[in-house]
């Protein structure tokens, strides 16, 4: 049997509880601007080693900045353009390990290194992406990856999107 690493325990551990604390916020309120918002401050104040944490919603065939936290970021992006705009047309999870070696990334701030987007989709509908970024490369991995799309999951599961058309 392998044993695992305690580092590697401990940070599933805590990814556990930040989706934890997620349910815990948003049991019984269906609003979403409200949810997106607690759940952007929870990111933000749980996670190590991140300078941006929020969402871009989905309208009129581009990303609009939607609740965050960190850096007055970028207010427009282009399906397919950067990380976020590709993760949105691909609806696919992007882990970027070195932002730099991204073509077409945004550097909405300098200081970002590394970033994982995961599309929040309501069966087949877009309703926009989840971005974070951090100043350390590498940051990410599988670990955050599996979590913080569970994370997106339990927003879409507890929120009412249809309103927010």
């Amino acid at each position: 049997m392998v044993k695992k690493d305690s580092s590697i325990e401990k940070k599933e551990e805590k990814l556990r509880l930040l989706n934890q604390k997620l349910r815990a916020l948003i049991k019984g309120e269906k609003d979403w601007l409200a949810n997106l918002a607690n759940a952007a401050a929870l990111l933000y104040n749980e996670l190590e080693e991140i300078n941006w944490a929020g969402f871009y919603l989905y309208r009129n065939n581009q990303l609009i900045l939607g609740p965050f936290q960190g850096l007055p970021a970028c207010i427009r992006i282009d399906l397919g353009r950067g990380v976020c705009g590709s993760a949105a047309a691909d609806r696919k999870t992007y882990l970027v390990p070195d932002v730099h070696q991204f073509s077409g990334h945004i550097a909405c701030d300098e200081a970002s290194e590394s970033e994982l987007v995961v599309p929040m989709l309501d069966g087949d509908r877009l309703i926009g992406v989840m971005d974070i970024d951090s100043p350390v490369k590498e940051r990410f991995d599988r670990l955050d990856r599996k979590y913080l799309e569970e994370f997106v999951g339990i927003l879409i599961e507890g929120s009412d999107f249809n309103k927010s058309k």
